[in-house]
């Protein structure tokens, strides 16, 4: 081998998204073929510049670009670098990688189980739609009932699954004790179930490579971690991964659930409503349909509830798909990242190539590099190399069932020639099963070797498959090719107890009695009604909710809301009347005590005594009691002030005549009395001191 030579790259950077690369090794290389056969033929030797590169990925999901250029190289360290005449430009286009999944079809199963229940007074096992309403036994279409579909029949009271009243006697007597009948059924929408197997990273790097005016274009993967270009000019293999992906997530213990598309079973296609996946642990589903609160849920775990007439309504029901839906849309809506919803929770879902109709993959936010590494034809490059001939001897793939199980094809391959080599093989089919990576291996001269490929269906129906077998050599050419075809199974469905269920039609009574009894039912309900005001209490805000309460008539609100109106003018009457009988005159005299001057005591007098003398007899006092009451009050009003006033008051009154008219007698009388009792006063007071 002659010495490593330096070789120069220069970077562009004519395209956006421009990522960095690391040269890890170059160096001039003579590449010498020995073909096996003749052992005195002469060694067959090319010259090759090998380059071996780290390239990363972008972590935001967009395509890594490199764009970079061979310009010079140099024997050794100590010789001056010589230009290439026509450089060769190499751009690398990395794609986002991406994680995908195994899918296993496992059953369908309802998105919400309803529990049914129907007031009848007749329940019973084989009790028809009149009778039981939708709890009718269920049958199969040969005529087979499906065990588990009768109802369960629990009695009249407050205290059972559903409180229901017993009704009147009479009732009772004349067509038996009220009871419910209960039932299981699953109306609506179902879905499909899959399990979640092996998972397998991916992504595609382009390298396309223009030297003196020719463009050579591979890709690679890894599911094809070797290619040549048609030229024989590029050389691309891709080594592996540096580190591996840390933060991709592994669903082994989870099922995907989807929105069924179309019939039941295997879908076809899962769809693109990726706001309707689910991703939910296994431990929250049961295949039988015996455990209660669990997804799958089916008729005999819901009859073999113990104490069943005991327990809350929809009890065994719980936990089902709708309840984890319905959480995180609560939490979507609140800008919260969901728990159970894919969209949302993974980016760029099914986005990756050539994705099928039954693929799940999501795509990888990590920054990873991959190691390629680069071969182009050049007239200064010497590499030895052992090349060998091959041959694929047989292809088997034992029958399987599709979906539910994976094939495996058993590929023996021989080396035929004389030298060991290294070779690699690929196995594609045509349509229906996922792409599986090329193998690696070296046999010796001579040797037998078994290469074992699974093989995962998109499809649960029975069919055949044609695939293709291609070994190639070290030099990463074809060396020998083989075809074969095998067969699948059709798939089991097995989608447990759980069973679609419509409604039965609502059963009209007809007949002249009926029509008559259903008249009657509703009459007796509306004055029950109207009489205990059940529907003004659950259908009214408030008390004072009037609109409510006129659209919905009830005695017990007229009565009170009566009362609410009466009760005003009530007591005003008897604010009034106490005012009338003076049982508040104390109070009047505290007020003029405290509040009033003389010249309002004088009018308040003046008014009192007017309204005495023209006032005309009252119709509504008949023996003067009150006008004697009254004058009373006046005098009491005046011998108050004078007692707490003394002398000034008097001759307060002296010094406003104009305010007494004459041939008032109430005033004049008065006057006399309160001079008179002064005399009285002086009278003893002169006595006494005598």
């Amino acid at each position: 081998m002659k010495p490593l030579i330096f070789i120069t790259l220069i970077f562009t950077h004519q395209i956006v998204n421009i990522a960095c690369v690391q040269i890890l090794s170059k160096s001039k290389l003579e590449k010498c073929e020995k073909v096996s056969g003749n052992i005195n033929d002469p060694l067959n030797c090319t010259k090759k510049i090998v380059i071996d590169l780290a390239v990363p990925s972008e972590s935001n999901g967009e395509e890594a670009t490199i764009v970079a250029e061979v310009a010079e190289v140099k024997e050794n360290a100590s010789s001056n670098p010589r230009a290439l005449r026509m450089p060769p430009q190499i751009t690398i286009k990395k794609s986002a990688a991406y994680a995908q999944y195994e899918l296993t079809y496992v059953r369908d199963v309802a998105y919400r189980p309803e529990e049914y229940a129907f007031m009848t007074r007749k329940c019973s096992y084989w009790g028809d739609p009149s009778v039981v309403g939708p709890c009718e036994r269920l049958f199969y279409d040969n005529g087979e009932m499906i065990p588990h579909t009768q109802p369960m029949c629990c009695p009249c009271g407050p205290d059972h699954r559903v409180p229901t009243s017993c009704g009147n006697i009479f009732n009772q007597i004349k067509k038996g004790k009220a009871n419910t009948a209960h039932c299981l059924r699953f109306p609506g929408d179902w879905y499909h179930v899959f399990g979640i197997g092996r998972r397998s990273t991916g992504f595609n790097i382009r390298i396309s490579v223009n030297s003196g005016g020719k463009t050579s274009d591979v890709v690679i993967g890894p599911n094809n971690r070797t290619a040549t270009s048609l030229d024989n000019f590029l050389r691309a293999n891709l080594i592996g991964d540096y580190t591996g992906y840390i933060n991709v997530p592994s669903f082994e213990e989870f099922f995907l659930v989807i929105p069924r598309q179309g019939a039941p079973g295997q879908p076809k296609d899962l769809g693109r409503d990726f706001i309707k996946w689910m991703l939910l642990e296994r431990v929250r589903f049961t295949l039988d349909g015996r455990d209660c609160d669990k997804i799958g849920v089916g008729y005999q775990a819901y009859l073999e509830q113990p104490s069943f007439c005991y327990v809350p309504f929809k009890s065994c029901i719980h936990n089902q798909l709708w309840n984890f839906w319905e959480s995180d849309k609560y939490r979507i809506d609140r800008n919260q990242d969901p728990l159970y919803v894919v969209q949302g929770r993974f980016p760029r879902i099914n986005e990756h190539p050539n994705a099928g109709r039954l693929s799940f993959s999501i795509g990888i936010t990590e920054a990873v590099n991959s190691n390629l590494m680069l071969e182009l034809a050049a007239d200064d490059i010497e590499f030895v190399y052992q090349r060998s001939s091959g041959k694929i001897i047989s292809i088997i793939v034992p029958t399987f069932e599709a979906l539910t199980q994976f094939g495996t094809a058993v590929i023996k391959a021989n080396n035929t020639g004389q030298v060991e080599a290294s070779y690699s093989m690929t196995f594609d089919c045509i349509g229906g099963v996922t792409p599986m990576e090329e193998q690696c291996f070296i046999m010796k001269p001579n040797e037998v070797t078994s290469r074992f490929f699974r093989l995962f269906l998109a499809s649960d129906q029975a069919a055949n498959y044609a695939c293709i077998a291609i070994l190639k050599d070290s030099d990463y050419h074809e060396v020998d090719r083989a075809e074969c075809q095998f067969a699948t199974r059709a798939t089991i469905l097995n989608t447990g107890t759980q069973l679609p269920f419509n409604p039965p039609k609502e059963v009209v009574k007809k007949g002249f009695f009926a029509t008559i009894e259903g008249w009657w039912h509703s009459f007796w309900d509306g004055m029950v009604d109207f009489i205990t005001g059940k529907t003004c209490r659950v259908k009214c805000s408030s008390f004072f909710d009037i609109d409510c309460h006129l659209r919905h008539m009830c005695m017990s609100w007229m009565v009170l809301f009566g009362l609410f109106l009466v009760i005003f003018p009530t007591v005003a009457t008897l604010v009034w009347l106490l005012h009338e009988y003076g049982v508040f005159d104390p109070i009047y005299d505290w007020w003029q005590d405290h509040f009033w001057d003389d010249e309002q005591r004088i009018q308040h007098i003046k008014k009192i005594s007017l309204h005495g003398l023209h006032m005309k007899k009252p119709t509504h006092h008949t023996d003067g009691q009150h006008k004697r009451r009254k004058h009373t009050h006046s005098e009491h009003h005046v011998k108050k002030n004078e007692r707490k006033h003394g002398r000034s008051k008097v001759a307060s009154k002296v010094q406003h005549p104009l305010y007494v008219k004459k041939g008032d007698h109430v005033v004049n009388e008065r006057r006399q009395k309160k001079e008179r009792d002064d005399n009285t006063r002086k009278h003893l007071h002169s006595k006494g001191k005598g």
